[in-house]
């Protein structure tokens, strides 16, 4: 095997090892290459650190080792809707930061209608028809009187369930300018740009929801 004259003795016995082991499995005849089962048995004693992973061996930062993903963001992140549908259902209203009842129950008669348009969505997201609560929910936002991001967020899971990924990141980033800090918004984001096969901006949505969860949960773990 030929080695560069600058790498005479800079390189240990196993490092020769492992460039000759390269060097034969880049030979342009088939025959002079090693078959898979020596090549194994031949790197197998230059393992070294077998516990420690490689991203430490290398010392590269893996920020997905000291952020686990949530149930949430490890839905959106598989693009799992009915997961996402599960864990909207089960939190209702409660981080639109008010009591949506209690409001409703203050509204004019001449209001009963988007009233029922609310309800009627949250009825049909209930039951999964979706296209029927993406109909409701158009009607209630439309009126324009009551602005909810957790309307926005289920519009939105709901035109995903019906592959329309635009729309439903367009009502991801509506719910996240009503609520910046609310981390499902930067989730639905993540599932809508995945969808639409921007992976690089769909994994910086997924970090930015992390980051907020995150921060969200420091906050209440204080109370």
């Amino acid at each position: 095997m030929l080695t560069d004259s600058c790498l005479e003795g800079q390189l240990s016995d196993d490092a020769t090892e492992l460039v000759r082991l390269a060097s034969r499995c880049l030979q342009s005849e088939p025959q002079e290459r090693p078959n898979p089962k020596s090549l194994v048995a031949s790197l197998t004693p230059l393992q070294k650190e077998t516990e420690v992973p490689s991203f430490v061996l290398m010392g590269i930062p893996n920020s997905t080792c000291c952020s686990p993903l949530s149930p949430l963001g490890e839905a959106c992140s598989r693009r799992d809707l009915t997961a996402i549908h599960e864990v909207l259902e089960n939190i209702g209203y409660k981080d639109d930061g008010m009591t949506n009842e209690l409001s409703f129950q203050m509204w004019t008669d001449q209001m009963q209608e988007t009233l029922d348009s609310k309800k009627k969505g949250d009825s049909a997201f209930k039951q999964k028809d979706f296209r029927t609560t993406i109909e409701c929910y158009s009607q209630f936002i439309d009126v324009g009187t009551m602005v909810s991001p957790t309307i926005f967020a289920r519009r939105g899971l709901s035109y995903l369930m019906n592959d329309m990924p635009q729309e439903a990141l367009n009502d991801a980033m509506q719910a996240q300018v009503i609520s910046p800090i609310w981390h499902i918004a930067s989730y639905l984001q993540a599932a809508a740009l995945s969808a639409l096969g921007m992976d690089n901006e769909a994994q910086a949505a997924l970090k930015e929801g992390t980051m907020l969860e995150a921060k969200r949960n420091a906050a209440a773990a204080k109370k």
